[in-house]
């Protein structure tokens, strides 16, 4: 590369949870730059999930940690194209990825669910990756399931 690697930039942690890592899952949430709707579709989506999931002790903010840690994959599958013929080659993901995936899979099947409002919507998805169950979740055991799969072609890692 002719030129350096750009700085890191650190996100604000968000007002309510002191989270930097809540900042960025807004972030991640939001569209058109409309960050303050963004901002408050997570809240009250915070405010649901503690109204549903009473019977734990663990905090909203700590049911959505373990959601997205379940849903986080390790690992996927890359297109390679060897000799005319293309494989899926296993790669494992760097840490930013794996964040970045596991954001973008809550929030894709969030907005496909049925339900009335986007913080229902994203409260019953987080609910669910919680207890290990829900399409983010199935999408990360399909990515597993063909990464485990194609492992023969594991070699081929660039």
């Amino acid at each position: 590369m002719r030129k350096s690697k750009p700085k890191k930039r650190t996100r604000l942690p968000d007002p309510r949870f002191n989270d930097s890592r809540v900042t960025r899952f807004i972030n991640d949430m939001m569209w058109d730059g409309k960050k303050s709707i963004a901002t408050k579709i997570f809240y009250d989506c915070m405010d649901i999930v503690a109204n549903k999931v009473k019977d734990t002790e663990d905090t909203p903010l700590e049911i959505w940690r373990k959601a997205l840690a379940n849903i986080t994959p390790a690992i996927e599958v890359k297109s390679r194209r060897i000799g005319g013929a293309t494989f899926q080659v296993p790669t494992e993901i760097r840490e930013d990825r794996k964040i970045s995936i596991g954001h973008k899979w809550l929030i894709l099947y969030a907005r496909k669910r049925s339900g009335h409002s986007m913080a229902e919507k994203l409260a019953a998805e987080i609910i669910a990756a919680y207890n290990s169950e829900g399409s983010a979740y199935k999408k990360k055991e399909d990515t597993h399931r063909m990464a485990e799969a194609n492992k023969a072609f594991a070699h081929f890692r660039v």
